[in-house]
């Protein structure tokens, strides 16, 4: 299998971080592409945890996006000076996986640091992601996510809306969207980020539907994309026709229309629940609902799938190193750092105690929309289709999706021949990195 340049005999080639002496506080540096409101809780667990004890300095810096970060991570580890932790987005799982002898599994280095490993204190559906079959957790969910819908509450009054009903199926989203953009309400109805991760691994999941076959490739590398069934051609076909006349307004790949819905500019919004808190420090006045689902979809809405990303060390590195890694986890699992991180930041709770801590403190009698994205996510037991989607070359195959989904959004072709085309340079690409 094709590693993008991971290899074995990391422990001989890598240079290390180390203490100076054996009085030196042990530096740890954490790469990371939190941006906004969410890099302002990086910096601040950060300095929190810095000042906890006098062992080890976590050292917090941004490395871009998500995928520059990956990629800045792929380039560091081939230049032989990796970080002792990257931060890596759900995209990047496969590729992580795939990397043996790369990377040290989170379960090792809590043993290493004194910590007894319990996965059943964390959210099941969270950890079952970023563990082996058998179990073994790879790494750390720093900050894991699920889709949700935000809506500008002003925009949806000036269109005659109704503020607390937001809409449940794409059906009612799209004439939600054409009301506000045909009342002069706002430019445009409806924007989203991550087409990809929201719009095909999400849609497949909450709609039940197959994103591809072993499983979405939670059940091994060897995958055939699914992405052209009718399910997905009718939803994006839909999505391009409300584009022709801006009621759809397409930001970017990523995170980019983050800033379309905070300018006011269009009126309903799909994203990360991570993405809430850049939407209450804007002030805006908006309302949040679950992510929609296809009305006509047998037992939707299913499950959705974690998002956002987790922490992965590298293997090769002191074990002093790896216990002030290991005492990082251990602070960042306390239930009091992740009940807070979990309110301020709109990111899941990692740990089970910190949902219930959450909970009983009354949190989300008060905030109930925080509560969405943990039910979307815990509400059933997954299936083949929703257990989440693990491919060893996924940020590649995302691309190829987005120039094709692009193409279709500009008018040069429709959506069946953009999730055709998807479907069959995906596959040879997947092919092509298993090593087939």
């Amino acid at each position: 299998m094709k590693t993008l340049g991971f290899a074995a005999g990391v422990a001989a080639t890598m240079t290390l971080l180390s203490s100076t002496s054996a009085f030196a506080v042990t530096e740890i540096s954490w790469w990371h592409a939190m941006t906004g409101a969410n890099n302002e809780v990086v910096n601040q667990l950060s300095k929190e945890f810095n000042e906890s004890q006098s062992d080890y300095k976590i050292v917090p810096v941004f490395k871009g996006t998500y995928p520059e970060t990956l990629n800045a991570g792929i380039a560091a580890f081939r230049a032989k000076q990796p970080p002792a932790i990257m931060q890596v987005f759900d995209a990047g799982t496969g590729t992580m996986m795939g990397a043996e002898g790369a990377i040290k599994p989170v379960a090792d280095i809590l043993s290493m640091g004194g910590q007894a490993f319990d996965k059943s204190q964390y959210l099941p559906g969270i950890v079952a992601y970023y563990s082996k079959p058998d179990g073994t957790m790879l790494s750390f969910p720093y900050n894991s996510s699920s889709p949700i819908l935000y809506y500008n509450k002003d925009i949806f009054q000036k269109a005659g809306l109704d503020v607390d009903n937001p809409p449940k199926t794409w059906g009612e989203v799209w004439d939600a969207a054409k009301k506000i953009k045909s009342s002069g309400a706002a430019p445009c109805g409806f924007t989203s980020t991550w087409l990809t991760w929201i719009h095909t691994e999400n849609f497949a999941a909450w709609n039940n539907v197959s994103y591809g076959t072993n499983e979405n490739g939670i059940g091994g590398t060897d995958v055939e994309l699914k992405i052209n069934a009718p399910a997905f051609v009718k939803h994006f076909q839909e999505l391009a026709d409300l584009a022709k006349d801006g009621t759809f307004k397409y930001g970017g790949r990523t995170s980019e229309a983050k800033q379309i819905f905070l300018a006011g500019e269009c009126g309903i919004f799909t994203e990360s629940s991570g993405g809430l808190g850049d939407i209450v420090k804007s002030g805006m006045n908006y309302g949040t609902g679950q992510l929609p689902y296809e009305a006509d979809a047998a037992g939707a809405p299913q499950n959705t799938i974690p998002g956002g990303a987790s922490l992965w060390v590298f293997a090769g590195l002191p074990d002093e190193q790896y216990k002030g890694v290991a005492a990082f986890f251990n602070f960042l699992s306390q239930t009091p750092i992740q009940a807070r991180l979990h309110q301020v930041s709109g990111y899941l709770p990692v740990t089970l105690a910190a949902y219930e801590e959450t909970k009983k403190s009354g949190f989300y009698d008060k905030n109930p929309a925080r509560e969405i994205p943990i039910k979307q996510m815990m509400g059933k037991a997954p299936t083949e289709n929703s257990k989440g989607v693990r491919l060893v070359n996924l940020p590649q195959v995302r691309d190829i999706e987005n120039e094709e989904l692009e193409k279709m959004l500009a008018g040069q072709q429709t959506a069946q021949q953009a999730l055709d085309n998807t479907v069959a340079r995906g596959n040879k690409a997947i092919q092509e990195a298993i090593g087939n």
